[in-house]
């Protein structure tokens, strides 16, 4: 069994990969979970996860999974990351699901919860994160 942030993360690569607006902008192959140094330009990086409990049924079977998903480009201004976010905002959407194809998992809510602009410390990078929240339901259950 995945934990649920690993289901999320492929699940957002995926609908990243699948919208021509995202991809138009970053390869396919600069976006996932990668730690390079600097990050190749442009990049979208996932990874950086954190799972709440919610208590939200009884069985605690719904988590809240928070996602950082980091943008950087190599440019003196903004502008770049704030396209490519855009373009991730279009991809993750309001109306669409986000399918985790995984059998331990399903995904109710996904929505962007908040966006951060900021410019590396070099001056040559810019960088977003982009928060993405995602209620996931655990498949599971436990028997005594």
């Amino acid at each position: 069994m995945n934990d649920p942030a690993l289901a999320v993360q492929k699940a957002l690569r995926a609908r990243f990969i699948a919208t021509a607006a995202v991809t138009a902008l970053v390869p396919a192959d600069n976006i996932g979970d990668q730690n390079a140094r600097p990050a190749p330009s442009p990049s979208i990086v996932l990874g950086d996860d954190r799972v709440y409990e919610t208590n939200a049924r009884i069985d605690r079977s719904i988590v809240r999974v928070v996602s950082n998903i980091h943008v950087w480009k190599q440019e003196l201004s903004t502008e770049g990351v704030k396209e490519i976010v855009g373009a991730i905002r279009r991809a993750i959407g309001r109306v669409r699901p986000l399918d985790l194809a995984d059998p331990d998992h399903v995904a109710g809510d996904c929505r962007i919860k908040d966006t951060h602009f900021l410019r590396d410390a070099n001056g040559e990078m810019s960088h977003a994160v982009v928060t993405v929240e995602t209620w996931v339901q655990e498949r599971w259950s436990v028997t005594i």
